[in-house]
């Protein structure tokens, strides 16, 4: 991990982190947390999410909500991706976390390449959740969350496999679009989903 604070002007700001996950899969919401962290109450260990196992996701998702100053998860559904396309979807769900969170920030460190139009002080950090550790938290917190949703998922829609691949494209899952087709949840505008609808039944 880099420093919490690598550009200068966050360093007397109340800082935090924005991180979204969800652009790939080909169904469900794409999910955003925005986590001011405590400096009181440090969190070892904090990673980008992906390079994570579940287990260590999981621990560090409870000691995320039980030890930040404040948390807050936004989204974005999958008619609104469909509306405005994934990036502008994923921007918009970055900036209904950072406005949910009960205590603003100051400074907003974002990963990625772009920052959402907002009136906050901001920095987007390209790996940002491997180099800053509230921008780590908060992809955690959303991919524990969008993860925990998909498997909720796959009791509401048998068949597609949401549990077990998330809604990411799998071979099994593309499979299963064009033998079932696409349900409530599938993202229109994605071409796999796409394809699958002009297939017959």
């Amino acid at each position: 991990m880099q420093l919490r604070f690598p550009y200068p002007d966050a360093q007397h700001a109340l800082v935090a982190g924005v991180d979204e996950v969800g652009r790939g899969p080909l169904a469900g919401d794409v999910v955003a947390a925005a986590v001011i962290l405590d400096p009181e109450r440090p969190i070892a260990r904090l990673n980008d999410s992906k390079k994570l196992t579940t287990v260590q996701r999981e621990r560090l998702f409870e000691l995320i909500m039980d030890s930040a100053l404040c948390y807050a998860l936004g989204r974005a559904s999958a008619a609104e991706i469909d509306t405005i396309n994934i990036l502008q979807a994923s921007l918009l769900a970055m900036s209904r976390a950072a406005s949910a969170l009960t205590v603003q920030p100051g400074f907003i460190y974002v990963d990625g390449l772009y920052c959402p139009r907002w009136d906050y002080p901001s920095k987007a950090v390209v790996k940002g959740d491997s180099k800053v550790d509230c921008i780590a938290a908060a992809s955690i917190l959303a991919k524990v969350t969008r993860d925990r949703e998909m498997e909720a998922m796959d009791a509401a829609y048998p068949g597609y496999g949401f549990a077990q691949h998330k809604g990411y494209p799998t071979a099994q899952h593309r499979q299963a679009l064009v033998t079932l087709g696409p349900c409530a949840v599938h993202r229109r505008s994605y071409k796999p989903v796409q394809l699958a609808m002009r297939q017959p039944q």
